[in-house]
């Protein structure tokens, strides 16, 4: 053990970490769940501090050996390489004040150089304006490189199987009960709709997102900073990351409220809710094998049951909705976070970077999962019990009027017969007349 100083006292470190005394007393103090702040947050943390040695060394606020130091050590972080000296639990002050400290330490003793981690690592810089924007930085990055590209996918995929499942009708389905035909290519095209507005909603929720918050400094008036610290940080991180930033254009909002955060966990929370009606909609048609719909045959992954031989479960199916279940869970937690903007901070800001980041990953993994071995071997069944569908009476309403469709729906239904077998008993229409008013791909298009 070694003892390190701060602004309050002596403490004692471990010799082999490389943190110092404020992380060590983080340490003692949030012993509450065991998981840090994640590697995408001190990634985005290191990325900071990198770009601020450099920004201040342009300034001319650091000497260009100091920074230097300080931005080979920031890179080492930013790469992974001390993971492990980042021990603080998530669940910590509200501002992200010890993982910032937590950050400055390790940088500061790793750059050596006389390198003090509040007036040189945090130079021009405060945990109020530097965990939010590691937030941002490191959510924009996660969404961009990760999820967006598996949604697209996914969207491909989708598309794919509208084309080839066009030519296959079934019967739609409105309250759980047999409705008018549909062909299952229009179904798996509502289906990709759903992903491309999902898409479009991340989009929309992004701009907000790439808003910085750095420069701002405590409060937002940003005290202790060069006036030009924040648009050059927004510029080089966009060149580092190759995401683009900017400075926030009103610092005030930017420190006291996190609604960026909000509106983009709102629009993950809308595309967990669309996969988890696909993902519904398609282990529903997947029932049986024999006994159930039975319409489509989902890719068998893994044996379903420890007592039945031969079962298969839709279990990637089941995977995402868990996910999608998660991220609305992850949302409600944001959305509480957001509400506790104090004044000028916002002080659920580790628990708003744990949930978003944590929408995002599960998203991504699981998305690309369901279109990896469940969408793309997925295959449909032509189904053989479309005329015995009591919802094909709708064909004759226009012939025959609503009543007299429904008392023949009615009747089908007592006798056992199919609709056509009662409405030619009934003599409402010919043999040819019934054949076109009740083909089901007629049905299907609405301008025949």
């Amino acid at each position: 053990m070694r003892i390190e100083r701060d602004s309050m006292g002596e403490m004692t470190v471990p010799d082999e970490m490389l943190y110092g005394a404020q992380t060590a007393r983080a340490v003692e103090n949030f012993s509450v769940s065991g998981m840090g702040i994640g590697r995408d947050m001190i990634r985005a943390l290191g990325q900071v501090k990198a770009v601020a040695a450099s920004v201040n060394r342009e300034l001319g606020l650091l000497d260009v050996t100091m920074a230097e130091a300080i931005e080979q050590a920031a890179r080492e972080v930013a790469d992974g390489k001390w993971d492990e000296h980042f021990p603080v639990d998530v669940f910590q002050t509200g501002s992200g004040t010890s993982s910032n400290m937590n950050v400055n330490e390790v940088i500061a003793r790793r750059a050596e150089k006389q390198v003090h981690p509040n007036d040189h690592v945090n130079l021009g810089q405060s945990s109020n304006d530097v965990f939010p924007t590691a937030i941002h930085l490191a959510a924009v990055t996660k969404i961009e490189e990760t999820l967006l590209p598996v949604l697209g996918q996914m969207s491909a995929t989708l598309a794919e199987l509208s084309l080839r499942f066009d030519d296959v009708i079934t019967t739609g389905r409105t309250h759980l009960q047999d409705a008018t035909p549909v062909r299952l290519g229009q179904v798996f095209s509502g289906y990709q709709a759903q992903v491309d507005h999902g898409i479009g909603h991340l989009q929309q929720a992004l701009p907000h997102l790439r808003e910085l918050p750095i420069g701002g400094t405590a409060v937002g008036t940003g005290v202790n900073t060069h006036p030009r610290f924040g648009s050059l940080m927004a510029a080089r991180l966009s060149t580092l990351t190759g995401h683009d930033f900017i400075e926030a254009p009103n610092h005030f909002e930017a420190q006291s409220a996190r609604d960026a955060a909000v509106q983009m966990s709102g629009a993950l929370k809308t595309v967990a809710v669309s996969l988890m009606k696909i993902a519904n909609d398609i282990r529903h048609l997947g029932s049986g094998p024999r006994l159930g719909l039975g319409e489509l045959d989902l890719p068998a992954v893994q044996p379903g049951s420890s007592i039945m031989p031969g079962k298969v479960n839709p279990v990637i199916a089941e995977s995402l909705i868990m996910v999608c279940a998660q991220v609305l869970g992850n949302d409600a937690a944001i959305s509480l976070g957001g509400l506790y903007g104090n004044f000028q901070l916002n002080v659920m800001m580790p628990l708003i970077a744990r949930n978003l980041l944590e929408q995002i990953q599960l998203l991504s993994g699981a998305g690309r999962n369901f279109d990896q071995k469940l969408l793309r071997g997925l295959q449909a069944k032509p189904s053989t019990r479309l005329a015995q569908s009591l919802a094909l009476a709708t064909a004759l309403a226009p012939k025959v009027g609503y009543d007299l469709a429904a008392e023949i729906a009615k009747e089908a239904h007592a006798s056992g017969q199919t609709v056509r077998e009662v409405a030619l008993a009934r003599k409402v229409a010919t043999p040819a007349e019934l054949d076109h008013l009740l083909d089901p791909v007629r049905l299907t298009k609405a301008d025949q």
